[in-house]
């Protein structure tokens, strides 16, 4: 019951210190140069993260008519 206890209090402040410092997390989580490769793939890979991201790369990119 006790050792519950402690599990289940060091699983909330962890999560309050993953939030409450959650910049300083992803920085250093994006700093890797490996990681950051990774979590763009992964991004690329949901279609509305992807649809967006091509969207605004494209149509920046249109040709003026003159």
């Amino acid at each position: 019951m006790l050792q519950r206890f402690v599990t289940m209090v060091s699983f909330v402040f962890s999560c309050y210190l993953l939030y409450k410092y959650r910049y300083r997390v992803i920085n250093a989580f994006l700093g890797k140069r490996w990681l950051r490769k990774v979590a763009i793939s992964m991004a690329m890979q949901i279609p509305a993260i992807r649809d967006k991201v091509l969207g605004s790369v494209l149509s920046s990119r249109q040709p003026q008519h003159q």
